[in-house]
């Protein structure tokens, strides 16, 4: 994979909104938090506009997301928020220069559609939170995504009882499931080969996330992996009368014949501990006695 270079103080970050629109306020709170870690913020044009659900056309969108991907001074895209829009101006932005000259980009969510092409034409990026979520995010969450632009190495750890023990190594690849299911078998999915997939999700039901896993198992991508680490699994519905399962014993139904560390409950996703994680890295996933570690390989 093609990592973008770490940040330096002074360096620029664009904030740009490729999705749904978003007030002002989140914008503010966000140009003021990355200035306070030492950086310049350039804003895009239409970064607070408004065009039905949308930030902007999908025209007006590109433009303020090639600008930013043009642009030689920003070294990092943060994406404003999700909700639904990166697939419309997915195909109609130029990519090549990110395998020149990479900088980071970074969201969670409806940035999962950035990710996973990039991870497919082998670049790193930043799955992380957003502006949207700034005030209400942990501070060891915005800390692991100032740590991660810089390059710090992160360990984290968490217990989790219904976890698998294991203990491999692969590139982490990954996102909202409900996105990297919608992407399978496209000229945007990544090679997911001795892979650890991470995965979150939110308002979905324990049906829907079946069916997805079957998909999964069915194009052939969980046989492929190393490892899985289950992240925040937000507001997920049942049925009535219901499934008959929970979500662990159903992800781990999907693996019953294969030996690999899987984890439930990791710190990112629609959650305020939503912790950065560097889509594209080689990562190590230990379980052990129900204890977890996901950490960034040597």
């Amino acid at each position: 994979m093609n990592t973008p270079p770490f940040l330096q103080k002074g360096d620029t970050i664009a904030l740009v909104a490729p999705a749904k629109a978003i007030e002002e306020k989140h914008i503010l709170v966000a140009k003021t938090f990355w200035e306070k870690q030492g950086y310049n913020v350039k804003l895009g044009q239409h970064v607070l506009g408004r065009h039905h659900y949308f930030s902007g056309t999908e025209e007006e969108r590109y433009a303020d997301m090639q600008a930013a991907l043009n642009d030689d001074e920003v070294k990092a895209i943060v994406c404003a928020r999700g909700g639904y829009g990166c697939v419309q101006i997915l195909d109609q932005l130029n990519w090549a220069g990110m395998l020149d000259e990479p900088k980071w980009i970074l969201g969670f969510s409806d940035v999962t559609f950035f990710h996973q092409h990039l991870n497919y034409l082998g670049v790193e990026s930043v799955h992380s939170t957003m502006p949207l979520n700034y005030a209400e995010n942990t501070t060891e969450a915005l800390q692991s995504m100032v740590d991660v632009l810089a390059g710090k190495p992160t360990v984290y750890s968490w217990n989790n009882s219904e976890a698998v023990e294991g203990d491999e190594e692969g590139v982490l690849l990954g996102g909202n499931l409900s996105i990297v299911y919608s992407l399978l078998g496209t000229d945007a999915q990544p090679n997911y080969n001795n892979a650890i997939l991470y995965l979150e999700e939110v308002g979905e039901h324990l049906y829907a996330i079946d069916r997805m896993f079957f998909a999964l198992q069915k194009a052939g991508v969980l046989r492929k992996l190393k490892g899985l680490v289950i992240g925040g699994m937000t507001s997920i519905g049942d049925t009535t009368p219901g499934f008959g399962q929970t979500l662990e014993e159903m992800v781990k139904k999907h693996f019953r014949f294969r030996k690999l560390p899987i984890a439930f409950d990791f710190m990112a996703g629609h959650i305020n501990d939503n912790r950065a994680l560097r889509l594209g890295a080689n990562y190590r996933l230990n379980v052990k006695n129900g204890e977890c570690s996901l950490s960034l390989a040597e």
